[in-house]
């Protein structure tokens, strides 16, 4: 359970994006590379190191209470009808077999050098499917929350949110952004993801030690649109991985689509 000291839109962009980015251009075509796009015509070598990221408001930390204490996991805003609802692993908010969902947590999003630029948002309501609090079930370890309006404005009104990825397949090029609990600001990633289980994804890249748990694995970035689809979160096999250099995700299917669904139902309801 390294990613997470307790029992519990992600990014301006992909990249630099293209022009000036410093990656070679494809001959015969004017339309610049993005980081994305470079890498899925050729997929990195060995295992990259995560760097500090400068960007991502749509990411952020979780709290209990408020930021006086250590963030313990990671989550970001994701796209519902009310607007006010994040994702995250399941163990970053119910503690599963024998136990429950915690309580007085908060989201700071855009969290940097104890500051919370976004603002400090309180979790109204967490969602994790039955069979990971019954059972922990690695496979089912996503979990989503509600959050109640801030000064008269809901999560995605002021940050944005990206979509949800359900059946994306297992090789995906993604972007990790995560808040390890012992910095005060996150760090990111770009590789791509292959299978490690069933139901599992496998994510190579050093630097995703304690408190990276919930980060989103974004991918199909669009620079017009500044979305794109959350098709992981650090979490499933191992609570993520007991070394900081890989890092694993329960696979999104249609039980996760399930799930999601069940979250924007309570919140449409309250």
């Amino acid at each position: 359970m390294r990613r997470v000291m307790v029992a519990v839109g992600l990014v301006a962009a992909l990249c630099a994006g293209c022009a000036g980015s410093g990656l070679p251009q494809p001959a015969g075509n004017t339309t610049p590379w993005s980081r994305e796009r470079f890498l899925r015509a050729h997929p990195p070598s060995g295992t990259p190191t995560a760097e500090p990221a400068s960007f991502g408001k749509r990411v952020g930390a979780l709290f209990s209470h408020d930021t006086k204490g250590d963030h313990f996991c990671t989550a970001s805003a994701v796209d519902s009808p009310k607007r006010n609802l994040i994702i995250t692993a399941a163990h970053c908010v119910h503690s599963g077999r024998g136990g429950g969902y915690l309580t007085n947590l908060v989201f700071v999003p855009g969290y940097r050098d104890g500051n919370a630029p976004y603002g400090v948002w309180k979790v109204k309501a967490q969602f994790v499917d039955d069979r990971w609090a019954k059972n922990s079930d690695q496979d089912l370890d996503v979990g989503f929350a509600v959050l109640d309006p801030l000064n008269g404005k809901n999560i995605a009104d002021v940050l944005g949110s990206n979509l949800l990825g359900i059946g994306q397949g297992f090789h995906n090029i993604v972007r990790v952004t995560g808040y390890p609990t012992s910095s005060d600001e996150p760090v990111t990633c770009i590789n791509k993801t292959t299978q490690q289980l069933k139901y599992q994804m496998r994510f190579a890249c050093s630097g995703y030690p304690p408190g990276t748990s919930g980060s989103p694995w974004l991918t199909h970035y669009d620079p017009k649109t500044k979305r794109g689809e959350v098709v992981g979160v650090i979490g499933g096999y191992q609570l993520g991985g007991v070394e900081d250099q890989v890092s694993y995700s329960a696979y999104f299917d249609d039980d996760v689509r399930k799930l999601y669904e069940r979250a924007i139902a309570q919140s449409v309801a309250n």
